[in-house]
Order: C-alpha cells, then structure tokens, then sequence
C-alpha cells in the first residue's frame, strides 16, 4: 500500500461524508427527520470506516510479517 492510496482513500471518504452532510442539511426536511439520517449516515460511514481501515491493518501487518521473515533468512543464510 503506498501512501498516496491511503491519503486517495481517506481523501475520498471525507469528501463522501461532507458531501452527504450537506445534502442532509439543506434538504427540505424537519429537524429530527434530519438527525435521524444523519445518525444513520454516520453509523453507515463509521462502520464502512472501521472496516476499510481494518483491511488496511491486516494488509500491514502481513506486509511486516513477510518483512520479518525475509530478515530472519538472511540472518540465518549469512550466519551459518
């Protein structure tokens, strides 16, 4: 993963997310109908969130792993 997919990733769920929050907002709807998606949303949002980034984390974690492993061959392989 490099780091300007992360920031495209991140960039685009803010954008997202503002964008939804102001259709919200301007919608002509009552107060509570308005908290009432709203709350949905961000539930929708924070739960697509959590598992975007828990992919991304098991991603780098393997990434670690296969990094450490290469390691402990090369030490072994240079350490007869």
């Amino acid at each position: 993963m490099s780091n300007s997919t992360g920031k495209a990733i991140v960039g685009f769920i803010f954008g997202a997310a503002v964008g939804v929050a102001a259709g919200i907002l301007f919608a002509p709807t009552s107060g509570a109908e308005t908290r009432k998606k709203l709350e949905k949303k961000s539930k929708e949002y924070s739960d697509e969130l959590a598992k975007t980034m828990g992919k991304k984390i098991d991603d780098l974690k393997d990434y670690v792993n296969d990094i450490a492993k290469d390691t402990k061959e090369k030490i072994k392989q240079a350490n007869p």
